[in-house]
Parts: C-alpha cells; sequence; structure tokens
C-alpha cells in the first residue's frame, strides 16, 4: 500500500483520463492521493476532485511563482477552504529562486502570511523549494516547534537534511531519486529516518526514469518506493509501510 503525498491530477492534463489513472492507482496499490493546490484555481480543484472521491484529500495555497496574486481576500479563501472536512494541509508554498517569477520580497511575504496561517489554524504545510534554501530554512527555523509539514521534492544534500529534520519536518522523495545523475537525491533516500520519509509524484511532472519526458501520474509512486528499497536494502512492502504511517502522521485528518 502506498500513498502519492504530492499530486496535481487536477489538472487539465488528466482531463481526458483521469478516471482511468485513478483506476490504474489503485491497481498499483495507491490507497491514498494527496492533490496539492497552487493558486486559487487548482486549490478550488483539488477541493472539488478530493470530495467525488473519498480516498483523496486536498491542500489549498499559494505557489511562489503567482505569490503576487495572494490578495487579502484571496487568503480569507484559503482560510474558508481549510475548514473543508477533506483538506489536511496548506500549501503548496515556499520559495522559488530558479525562475522569479514573482519578485522575491513578495514571495517571502506570500510564503509569511501562508505560515501565519497555518500556525493560526494549527495545520501542516507543503514546502516549494527551488534553490532558496539559505531562505526558507531560517524562515522555518524562527518558526520551529510551531509548524509542522514536508519538504516536498526534495533536492537538497544530506547536510541540508539534518537541518530539514532538525525544525521537524518531514522529506518528500519523488521520480528524480530514479535518476543516474541524482546523487545527492539519493543519498538523502538512504539515510534519512524511516519516521520521516514520504514518497509522491509531483504529477503530471518529474516522472521515473522509465516514463522520464512523458506525463507523470500517481500510479508511479510505486517506482519511487522501489528505487528508495533498493538503496536502504529493505522491501518495497516496508517502504510503503513506513511512508504510510509518516503520511498519517503529518496529515492528521487523513
Amino acid at each position: 500500500m502506498f500513498i502519492d503525498s504530492h499530486a496535481h491530477i487536477q489538472l487539465l492534463q488528466f482531463n481526458r483520463d483521469r478516471d482511468a489513472v485513478l483506476r490504474r492507482a489503485h491497481e498499483a496499490a495507491v490507497s491514498n492521493i494527496l492533490v496539492i493546490g497552487f493558486d486559487m484555481e487548482t486549490s478550488l480543484g483539488a477541493v472539488e476532485l478530493a470530495e467525488k472521491h473519498t480516498h483523496i484529500y486536498a491542500t489549498v495555497g499559494m505557489h511562489p511563482h503567482d505569490a503576487k496574486d495572494l490578495t487579502p481576500d484571496a487568503l480569507k479563501t484559503f482560510r474558508e477552504l481549510a475548514a473543508h472536512p477533506k483538506v489536511i494541509a496548506l500549501g503548496e508554498m515556499g520559495l522559488d529562486y530558479y525562475r522569479n517569477l514573482s519578485p522575491r520580497p513578495v514571495q517571502k511575504v506570500a510564503f509569511e502570511q501562508q505560515l501565519d496561517l497555518a500556525e493560526e489554524l494549527q495545520m501542516p504545510i507543503v514546502i516549494h523549494n527551488r534553490d532558496a534554501y539559505m531562505d526558507i530554512l531560517p524562515i522555518l527555523e524562527a518558526r520551529r516547534g510551531r509548524i509542522r509539514g514536508v519538504l516536498h521534492c526534495f533536492t537538497g544534500d544530506v547536510a541540508l537534511m539534518h537541518r530539514s529534520l532538525a525544525i521537524g519536518f518531514h522529506i518528500g522523495i519523488g521520480g528524480i531519486v530514479t535518476y543516474k545523475n541524482a546523487a545527492d537525491v539519493q543519498a538523502v533516500a538512504r539515510e534519512v529516518p524511516k519516521d520521516r520519509l514520504l514518497i509522491e509524484t509531483d504529477c503530471p511532472w518529474l516522472a521515473p526514469q522509465f516514463r522520464r519526458g512523458k506525463r507523470n501520474e500517481p500510479a508511479y509512486v510505486r517506482a519511487v518506493a522501489e528505487k528508495i528499497a533498493e538503496l536502504r536494502n529493505t522491501s518495497i512492502e516496508t517502504i510503503g509501510k513506513i511512508t504510510t504511517e509518516n503520511f498519517r502522521t503529518v496529515f492528521k485528518s487523513a
């Protein structure tokens, strides 16, 4: 049994065959899917999808790309959506210094505002980080003990992993771990404590090696688990068990 802790199956890339995608996930022993919102439209879409399927949960939040769109009204709507019984976390939120689609100061303000909301509502968070560890980790460290969640699609090295663990966060590992040139991610997957590991697809992006460059989907979280099991010299069943337990620890409503 596996849980895809980060998927975007509400997107138009899945409109043509979403039911088939969900059927393949079930056949691959994926018991639950967390559908991640990253702006207002996708957050509403995630909630709508979660309402239709008992095994799907949702998050709501504003990606750093769209940080400039986090108006007071948007923040109010996210607060209201967070009360929905199928919404179990806020995000994805964070910083992205690779594309810089919103100015960095604006990204930081939007990030802090969403962290404030997470503290207020006592909800876990899903963190997006790209080329921004030097700013994200100090922001999270300043709130140590008051926030929890996952650093999704972790691409840092082992030292950054330990710093993240010290704040209390879980580590999300996705399809990148299957790539031949992913030495840092593979080292993290090998060494992360078993009670802090989550698996994800980030679909439709970042498909595992055997599907690289094609659309990703929740069924392929199994390939992530297989690679991590290989790296940790354990069984895929063990990885499924511990990551499922970890998911239910972080996202207590699930």
